[in-house]
């Protein structure tokens, strides 16, 4: 038995558990479900219920990637990162989480063209996300791919208006993962 001061762990949690019979475990995943949004979007997701699935996801990135700079709302690149990383852990899809990421660089770059951001790390953390967007596409029906790749361009296009090198690193991976041949 663990003392009372000590972490308890998800072997804790999955003991307890098991001894919930049907009626227990379908009542504690309410209460979940009605504890947060978060929690409604991932079974939501999960059970692939209601319309789309990556609506209350992609309105998490645009919150931190494209704020209301007129409410003085912050911009949080942790944030917009942990909602593709929430849908990774409800369904994980390859085409929705590619749709996620190409997303992502279409708000972050949008953004910091719209209002001339002058930041490195969102930069740097724009580059690695067009970069797993890439990766993402690459594993997609090759039916699939063109679309994508269309807009990843037009958001390399934008990244030749914000300058920081960010157009030239875009270049640089499109051509790396093959799509400027």
């Amino acid at each position: 038995m663990k003392s009372s001061g000590s972490k308890p762990s998800w072997t804790d949690v999955k003991s307890k558990l098991a001894a919930f019979d049907r009626a227990g475990l379908i009542g504690l995943v309410h209460d979940l479900y009605a504890t947060s949004k978060d929690n409604q979007a991932f079974l939501h997701a999960r059970f692939a219920l209601g319309g789309d699935v990556l609506k209350p996801y992609k309105a998490t990135i645009d919150r931190w990637l494209w704020p209301d700079v007129f409410k003085n709302q912050d911009t949080s690149v942790a944030k917009a990162k942990k909602a593709i990383s929430d849908y990774t852990k409800a369904v994980g899809q390859t085409e929705g989480l590619a749709e996620l990421m190409v997303f992502y660089c279409e708000r972050a770059a949008g953004f910091s063209n719209d209002v001339g951001m002058q930041d490195v790390a969102w930069f740097d953390a724009l580059l690695r996300m067009f970069e797993q967007g890439l990766k993402a596409i690459a594993t997609l029906p090759e039916e699939a791919r063109p679309a994508f790749w269309a807009r990843l361009d037009a958001v390399r296009g934008i990244g030749h208006n914000i300058g920081y090198g960010v157009g030239d690193g875009m270049d640089d991976l499109l051509t790396e993962y093959g799509v400027d041949d």
